[in-house]
């Protein structure tokens, strides 16, 4: 009996204990994202655990100049003191020029990772996002991007 009341203590100290997410927050993600490497990423709060994240990669080379706007959902539950996990789901467009290959693509993304919140205004993030691209010129297959995110909040 002393166990459950131990439980239940420490289950409603974590929920009492729980994190607000940011009203916003504006920063960069940068990781491999299929030759795209660095993001500018905004989350926008929604309600208690939830927020929308969208992320503009753009690339410019000798080879290919490209540009991608994805838009997640995201689900967050805390951890443990400034420690966060996060998934979400959504999807993206974007463009690409390649010389004499130009258009158009589609994809849809998942999204998981773990950030930290710290006492000043920053969080920092690991996260890894499947994309599933719909263009057989430019992105038809599964990517997995893994990246390091970095976000002021305010």
């Amino acid at each position: 009996m002393k166990n459950l009341f131990l439980i239940l203590f420490l289950i409603g100290a974590t929920t009492v204990s729980a994190q607000s997410i940011s009203k916003n927050a504006l920063g960069i993600r940068v990781g491999d994202n299929d030759g795209f490497g660095g993001e500018i990423s905004y989350q926008r709060y929604l309600k208690e655990n939830n927020r929308l994240e969208f992320d503009l990669g753009w690339r410019d080379s000798n080879n290919v100049d490209a540009f991608k706007l994805v838009g997640l959902y995201q689900w967050v539950m805390p951890i443990d003191g400034g420690f966060n996990w996060y998934v979400g789901a959504g999807g993206g467009v974007g463009s690409f020029d390649a010389g004499d290959n130009d258009g158009v693509f589609a994809l849809v993304a998942g999204d998981i990772g773990i950030e930290y919140d710290f006492e000043i205004p920053l969080l920092i993030s690991l996260d890894m996002r499947p994309e599933l691209g719909f263009n057989d010129n430019y992105s038809d297959d599964l990517d997995l991007d893994i990246a390091l995110g970095l976000r002021y909040q305010f």
